[in-house]
């Protein structure tokens, strides 16, 4: 009789750090328009790494986001969401759940800007559910990897930017 293979155990995600460069990406909004990092040069950005598309913890996820956009947008920051889903997948998800933000596929090669930013699960082929706030100059200013099954919700995220609005009028 053969021992069954034993399932490995959760990985732990390793996401880039506060004060590390956010490495550049370019990928899928639409089948047809790319979104690059750099593009968002001189404004704060927020990463939001998700497992898939119509799950019921992402898209519980992406809905707040979407009702919480006006207030990451009052602390001059815009989100994108990202998972290894296809762009056709990402544009019925969206319009399905009425997301205006863009989602990002991280499609092919498999993961590569989920596993540039340390939120990508190899035994699973999904990005983890990793956070990123991005200053102006797309420095890691805050990062967080919520376990999959949990939303890991928006108060990290406020937190992060308010704290930049703060350092900011120390500054000034």
């Amino acid at each position: 009789m053969t021992k069954p293979k034993s399932i490995a155990g959760p990985e732990q995600p390793s996401p880039l750090q506060p004060g590390t460069h956010a490495p550049d990406f370019s990928l899928y909004a639409t089948p047809d328009q790319a979104v690059s990092l750099s593009d968002f040069i001189g404004r704060r950005v927020i990463l939001a790494f998700y497992p898939a598309d119509w799950s019921p913890v992402c898209g519980d996820q992406m809905v707040l986001y979407q009702a919480v956009l006006p207030e990451f947008r009052r602390h001059r920051a815009e989100i994108l969401g990202l998972s290894v889903d296809g762009a056709w997948c990402h544009l019925a998800f969206a319009k399905d759940r009425h997301i205006e933000f863009p989602l990002l596929a991280d499609f092919e090669p498999k993961g590569e800007v989920a596993r540039a930013y340390g939120v990508y699960l190899k035994s699973q082929g999904i990005a983890g559910r990793g956070l990123f706030v991005l200053d102006e100059s797309h420095t890691v200013r805050w990062s967080y990897v919520s376990p999959l099954g949990l939303n890991p919700g928006a108060d990290g995220i406020l937190s992060a930017l308010e704290s930049l609005d703060q350092e900011h009028q120390n500054h000034t």
